[in-house]
Order: C-alpha cells, then structure tokens, then sequence
C-alpha cells in the first residue's frame, strides 16, 4: 500500500530490486540536479566576461593594422612636407639652384605651410575623429582645389609661381583629401574595434575626446579662412595679371626672368640733331606711380625728347630675381635688357632716392655714354644701415609671410575702391608680395654688397660728367646727417653743375609744383648742353 507522503522503504527496496538478468524492471527517470522550479530565471542571465569596458585603453583603433599605417604614411608626410618648408624658407634669402620663382616665393611657402598645419592637426588628434573636422577638410580641399585652377588657368600666375608653386599647391590639395581619408578610416576603425571589444557603437564621449573634437576644429576653421582668403587674394593677382605693361618685357640673366622696359620720344631734335636720352631710375615706389609725371611733362614742354624707364626686378611689371640681389647685379641687367630692346644711349640718368644707388653703379659702367647725372635728394652711401637695418629686414619678411592673406589688399579693393593701377604700380603696390620681396633683397645686401658695389663705383665714376642735386629742402633742414652727405655727393665728379634745395618739397621733391619745375629745368639744361 501507498502512503500518502510517499512510499514506505521495503516499498522502494522492493521497487528498486533488479531482475535476474541484472536490470531493472522498469524505468524510473532520476530527478536532475537543476531542475527547474518557481524561482528559475526564464532566460539564462547573460555573461559579459568576454566584453572590455568602453573607457579601457586595450580598445582604440589602433588594434588595426590599416589604422597603424595611415599614422605611419602620414609622419611620413610630415616629414617631407617640414623639409620642403625649410627649403622653401631658405629661398627667401638664397635661392637654390633651380627653385627660383619669378613671383615672390611667399604663396608657396603659405601653401607649404598649410599643408604642415593639416598633418600636424591630424597626427594631434588622430585617435579623435569627428564629423566636423571631415566637413571642414572637405571645404579646404574643395578651396585649394579652386586655388590650383586659377594658378595653372591664368597665365601670368603660372609664369610667377613657376614648379615651385605648382607644385606646392598641388601638395596641399592632396594632403587635404589625404586628412579626410585619414579621418574616416579611423572612425572605421574605432567604431569596428568598440562593436568588437566593448558589444557595441560607442556614441558618448569623454571630456578629453570633446575637448581635442573642440580643439582640431577650431584649428581647422582658423586654417580654412586662411585658404579662403589665400584664394581671394590668388583672385585679385589673378585681376592684376590682365593689365598690360606700357612697355615690353625682356629675358635677361641667362632667361632666369623678365625686366620691364618703356622708351618713348624722338632721338633728334627738329633741326636733326641727335640728343640723349633720358633713362628714368625712380625710387622706393614704381616709376609710373611717381616720377613719370616729370618725363611726360617734359616731352610736352620740350625739356626732353626722348626718355625710358625700366621697372627694377619685383617691381610693377619686371619679375623679381633669385636671391642674393644687389644693386650692382640690377644694374647688370638693366645693361642687358637696354641692349635686348635696342637702346644704346647716350644717356642722361636721372634718379631719385635709392634709386640714386642704382644709377651711379650703372654710370661707372657706362662710362663716356653717360652724358649727365641728375640726382634727386639721392641716398648716400653711408646712409646704406638705414635700409639694411636688421629690424626692417625682420619687418620685411614677416610682411611677406603673412602678405598672401591680402589683409590690406582685399579691404582696399572692397571698401576703398583700389583698381588693379593701384595695386600694380599706384599707391597699394607697397602691399603685394613682389615688391616686399624686391624690397626685402635690397635690405639683405643694402650694407654689404650694395655698398662695396656703390663705393666702388665712386672710385672709378667717369670725373668729368656733369652732375646736378636736387635736394629736399624739409630733409636738409630735419636731418643734419642728411644734409651732410648731399653736400658729399656733390663732389661726385668734378663738374658739378648745380646743387638745388627746393624749399618746401619732400624727399619725393616733383610732389610740389616748385620741385617739378627745377627738375625739368635742370633735365633741359643737360639734355641740350652743348658738348665738345
């Protein structure tokens, strides 16, 4: 019989007693261990022993091998791109053999220069990409990829940048699409290797994350308003190109670049008498933004009749030279774009400032072709440190740097009018790159081979020129050193025909209508002397 709690042990022992052949004679299942009963989870409870969490440093994209080359190519990058930064720095000053330009340099090195700045931003911040920082690459490529274009579809652009700019440029075009590669592979991978370590996406960041996401964007805004400026400015060069020079350009210092030359006038007079022509040598600024008011004055009033001018190399419509370059050497090669355009003189110089320096190397090599000096509140010699002063050559190449950004230039042409004139030889052809970099050559040698040059020359100038100084008079009277050395040149050969203080005139003395007038006065004296 049955119990009611269950069976009685004789019961179980009969039950479980086996039959003959040794088995039982039923089947009876055995309970098992974990049974199942109202305490059971439903589901088996979920074991993360195998995910890592999202802030372990074992979980970051560099696990991938993809991701560890794309760091590697791009040191890589950043190396060449230092050096041939460092090459391109260098070439302000000396240029390589090869490298010249015959723009001023600075837009390649601006280029150069932002391409470092994208790879040092994506190495930084390599472990941190970002959606805005692959938007922002996206917009610098698409502006230099603007900038490219315009410099290999304007001719005289890809004349002035020359393999050096292309090339440069090019470069920074391809490493901008190579950071917005960059960027979304290594979001690839992070994203691949948080799903595989941590189970999942991670969304969140942490506070260091938002702060380098903060700080590469705000870099990457910061250099894609300098390409968008570089580019603006590139447009306004761009402009400036279709203005035609006067004159003509001449190849000279074995075709390396171009000079430009204007002559204009009669070699005779009305009766048939062969005269001199007057060769123009202006100061600090382009001829054609200054003293060629006193050369077309006096073709109509008859004190010339014939006069040229040359633009120094970075000046106006003439190329800049290779570095070093010096006084003698433009002298050297107004020599030869004079003989390629056909002048043979004889010449009358005529010069102002330091263009004084450049007209009297140029008389110690001319000789007896020199038939007169005019020189207008000339620079001396001695006074050379001025320009070459340490602290202006600084000034000067800090000026050329940032000169690509147009922060002078485009506000001019927006607000105050500026038309192409006055950016090539009017009053804002102080601001383009040429002429900070002509500039620039002249403060670099101004005390060492300009004045070994210049001096020089004093020692073998023909002795019997005629020579006349125009002097400003508010200079002689506000710089007693000034004074000084003018009345020193006066003794600059030994057949001194006046020396002339203008009173109220500045150093740029035809600025006043009483300078214009001795100038054109003496000019006539010399151009009809009569000679023996």
């Amino acid at each position: 019989m049955v119990s009611l709690w269950g069976s009685s042990k004789k019961d179980d022992d009969n039950e479980a007693a086996p039959s003959q052949n040794g088995e039982s004679s039923e089947h009876i299942a055995q309970p098992r261990v974990s049974e199942a009963d109202e305490r059971t989870r439903l589901l088996p409870p979920q074991t993360h022993e195998a995910y890592l969490s999202p802030d372990d440093p074992a979980v970051s994209p560099y696990n991938l091998w993809s991701v560890r080359w794309l760091r590697y190519f791009t040191v890589f990058f950043s190396i060449l791109t230092f050096l041939w930064w460092v090459l391109l720095l260098v070439s302000i000053f000396v240029s390589p053999p090869g490298m010249h330009a015959r723009g001023s340099g600075f837009f390649d090195f601006s280029y150069t220069t932002l391409s470092l700045g994208l790879l040092l931003v994506v190495l930084l911040f390599f472990s941190t990409p970002s959606k805005a920082a692959q938007v922002t690459c996206l917009v610098i490529a698409v502006i230099l990829l603007i900038d490219m274009i315009l410099i290999l579809a304007v001719p005289r652009l890809r004349v002035e940048e020359g393999w050096v700019g292309i090339a440069s440029v090019v470069w920074a075009v391809l490493i901008s699409v190579w950071t917005i590669f960059t960027d979304r592979i290594v979001s690839w991978g992070k994203r691949e290797e948080e799903e595989r370590l941590t189970g999942r996406s991670e969304t969140r960041r942490t506070l260091r994350e938002w702060c380098s996401v903060l700080t590469s964007t705000v870099i990457l805004v910061i250099i894609a308003v300098v390409a968008v400026l570089l580019s603006a400015t590139l447009m306004l060069r761009s402009r400036d190109a279709s203005l035609a020079p006067p004159g003509e350009r001449y190849y000279v210092d074995g075709d390396k670049y171009q000079i430009h030359v204007f002559c204009t006038g009669n070699s005779t007079d009305s009766k048939g008498k062969k005269l001199p022509t007057v060769l123009f040598e202006a100061g600090d600024g382009p001829f054609e933004g200054g003293m060629i008011q006193v050369a077309e004055n006096g073709i109509s009033n008859g004190s010339i009749s014939r006069y040229c001018y040359s633009d120094r190399p970075g000046i106006a419509w003439s190329d800049n030279a290779p570095s070093p370059f010096s006084a003698g050497m433009a002298a050297d090669v107004l020599s030869e774009a004079l003989a390629r355009a056909g002048e043979e003189g004889p010449w009358i110089l005529a010069s102002a400032g330091v263009g004084s320096i450049y007209s009297r190397i140029f008389s110690s090599r001319h000789g007896r072709d020199i038939f007169g000096l005019l020189m207008i509140d000339p620079l001396h010699e001695d006074l050379l440190y001025r320009i070459g002063s340490p602290n202006r050559g600084f000034l000067l190449w800090a000026w050329g740097i940032i000169s690509p950004l147009g922060l002078d230039r485009l506000p001019a042409a927006l607000f105050k009018g500026r038309t192409r004139e006055d950016r090539v030889y009017g009053r804002s052809a102080y601001q383009g790159g040429k002429y900070i970099k002509a500039k620039l050559q002249e403060s670099l040698v101004a005390n060492s081979l300009t004045k070994n040059e210049v001096s020089s020359a004093r020692n073998i100038q023909f002795d019997k020129t005629p020579l006349i100084i125009i002097s400003s008079g508010i200079e002689v009277r506000r710089d007693s050193e000034w004074e000084k050395k003018q009345r020193d040149l006066t003794h600059l050969t030994r057949k001194l025909v006046s020396w002339d203080i203008v009173t109220k005139a500045p150093g740029e003395v035809w600025k006043t209508y009483d300078g214009r007038e001795m100038i054109e006065k003496r000019l006539k004296e010399l151009v009809h002397a009569e000679r023996a």
